[in-house]
């Protein structure tokens, strides 16, 4: 099924949907900075370039859209009925990618702390991101 916004639609629709500081990052940076926490953004160096690294704690963050990264099982995860085969393909190799990242992290010694975006809702949040600090401190 072809898509159906114009070329010129889809190419602004796109351009507007951010890959760092996210409203979901924004949210786990305040809280970690709140409690004390300070870390690093984005760090160009490490695989995958984490969103949050945490070096005193040898540990890295991921805050994952559920759509972009694949969250099976997460009702935010639909594959588009407009071009299903070319969506299905990225989000395969987002996902192998994360996979790739998240293998190399390890074995130079990071513990990997993955947050999906649906975990940060209004009604998982509080627990979440208390999990989180239990995670870092481990």
């Amino acid at each position: 099924m072809a898509d159906v916004h114009s070329k010129e639609t889809r190419s602004f629709n796109m351009s507007k949907i951010r890959s760092k500081d996210t409203k979901p990052e924004i949210l786990v940076r305040k809280f970690l900075h709140s409690k004390g926490f300070r870390y690093k953004l984005h760090v160009k160096d490490l695989p995958g370039k984490p969103d949050i690294v945490l070096p005193k704690y040898n540990s890295v963050i991921f805050v994952q859209g559920c759509f972009w990264h694949g969250h099976l099982g997460c009702r935010n995860f639909v594959i588009p009925k407009t071009r299903t085969e070319w969506w299905t393909n990225k989000i395969n190799k987002n996902i192998a990618r994360d996979q790739d990242s998240s293998r190399k992290l390890s074995e130079a010694g990071w513990k990997i702390i993955e947050i999906w975006e649906c975990d940060l809702k209004v009604s998982k949040r509080i627990i979440t991101l208390e999990n989180l600090i239990a995670r870092i401190l481990s």
